[in-house]
């Protein structure tokens, strides 16, 4: 009940109980359109609440997805799925991460003609350019593209909707599906944020992803080779910039987060089944990493030429009174300056960007997210779903919410749906 796609855990567990491992790829793509990517980047909440973690390890249930859908490759079990029958209908999808990666097969196999439109000059969002190589081989998206290319589906890079694509030719299109993610990416407005050495997370990620594909890039490169650098930002991306940081041979790498260090084990305040508040190492800050905690930056500090030489950081604590919402507190006496010769900002992101909204005339909310009414914007015939709705989330929550307006679509073209939604519970007959 933890998964947001509603996979069915104990079910394909069985199945590899008992050895039935084509069934159990069966029983997982049911519900997950995409479960090599899951498999090895989902945080995994079926895995804090399932039940054995009470007392022990819990099942390493990502693990086991994982190793369904290699195998499932490995014996060739899986195939494109063209539909038997074709509607007519046009959809447009903009944006082709796991949202609209999953919007698009979806509405494919209900027999739509199914277009996708990406800005990049490669197919796969944040999953081809956000996520490191030794998290996610960029061979395993390519994989999938190949499936849903044979399925029917069209993919169009280096358009950008709004930009050197016109809105106007969206037109010709029966439904639309805006599935671009949250992609504004958040900054520290404090003094010398303009040095040079201050990088945000996600431009020295996609570069160095565009550098292991042999895929030329115009800036200057973005190395930290025999640098200091400090990592800010202590999520997941923070933890991506500190593993590839090390394999460029950086002299050191030191990481900041402004929240408190969590417990190692699961606190009181988050007892089974909710998500614990607990530390979570990663491999890449085992392979080298000062991690620091409690601690704000005040200031970068350039040289006379503008390059970044330090920065200036203040310890701080959190106040909690009354029930009201904790608030930071500097603690005088702290102040330390830290050598260092390249920042990377892993702060996330503030929300979608609005060119879209504003030349379609769709309405966004206070944080930029496209509002909706189940997946369907002011605008009719216009479709929203991810991280462009609900605002920075999982990969996980971003392939549910492209199955869930997968089906809404096809209701609005149709007036009904065979498309399945999550929580329907029972299998279909193989």
């Amino acid at each position: 009940s933890a998964c947001p796609l509603g996979n069915l855990i104990p079910d394909f567990n069985d199945m590899v109980h008992r050895g039935e491992w084509k069934k159990a790829s069966w029983i997982l793509h049911t519900t997950n359109n995409f479960p090599e990517f899951t498999g090895r980047l989902c945080p995994a909440p079926c895995e804090q609440s399932c039940v054995l973690g009470i007392i022990a390890d819990p099942v390493s249930i990502e693990n086991i997805e994982k190793n369904i859908v290699e195998r499932a490759f490995a014996e060739g079990w899986i195939v494109a799925q063209q539909p038997s029958i074709r509607t007519g209908k046009k959809i447009a999808v903009i944006g082709s991460g796991p949202a609209g990666l999953a919007a698009a097969q979806q509405l494919n196999r209900a027999g739509h003609l199914v277009s996708v439109f990406e800005r990049d000059d490669a197919i796969g969002g944040l999953l081809r350019y956000g996520i490191p190589n030794f998290k996610l081989e960029k061979e395993i998206i390519d994989r999938r593209i190949a499936i849903l290319k044979e399925e029917g589906i069209e993919f169009y890079t280096n358009v950008n909707v709004g930009v050197n694509y016109s809105v106007e030719k969206l037109n010709k299109f029966d439904a639309v599906v805006l599935c671009g993610g949250a992609t504004q990416r958040r900054s520290i407005p404090i003094e010398g944020i303009n040095a040079k050495g201050v990088v945000q997370a996600m431009t020295f990620l996609k570069q160095q992803n565009k550098r292991n594909s042999n895929i030329k890039f115009c800036e200057e490169d973005i190395l930290a080779t025999n640098k200091n650098v400090i990592v800010i930002g202590g999520g997941d991306t923070g933890s991506d910039c500190v593993g590839t940081s090390n394999r460029h041979g950086a002299t050191s790498v030191t990481n900041f987060e402004i929240m408190p260090k969590p417990p190692i084990g699961r606190s009181e305040s988050t007892p089974w089944p909710f998500w614990p508040i607990k530390l979570k190492t990663s491999t890449s800050h085992e392979e080298g990493c000062d991690r620091n905690w409690l601690i704000n930056t005040k200031e970068f500090i350039a040289d006379a030429n503008g390059k970044l030489t330090a920065l200036k950081t203040i310890q701080v604590e959190w106040i909690y009174e009354n029930g009201q919402r904790p608030m930071l507190k500097e603690v005088s006496g702290t102040e330390k300056i830290w050598p260092c010769d390249l920042v990377l900002l892993a702060l996330g992101f503030t929300g979608p960007e609005t060119t879209l909204s504003t030349q379609l005339g769709v309405e966004v909310d206070d944080r930029s997210n496209y509002k909706s009414t189940n997946y369907q914007t002011n605008i009719p015939h216009i479709f929203t779903a991810g991280d462009m709705r609900r605002g920075q989330s999982l990969i996980v929550w971003a392939i549910s919410e492209g199955r869930e307006a997968a089906k809404k679509v096809d209701e609005y073209l149709m007036g009904y749906s065979n498309l399945p939604s999550k929580g329907d519970g029972d299998l279909p007959s193989m």
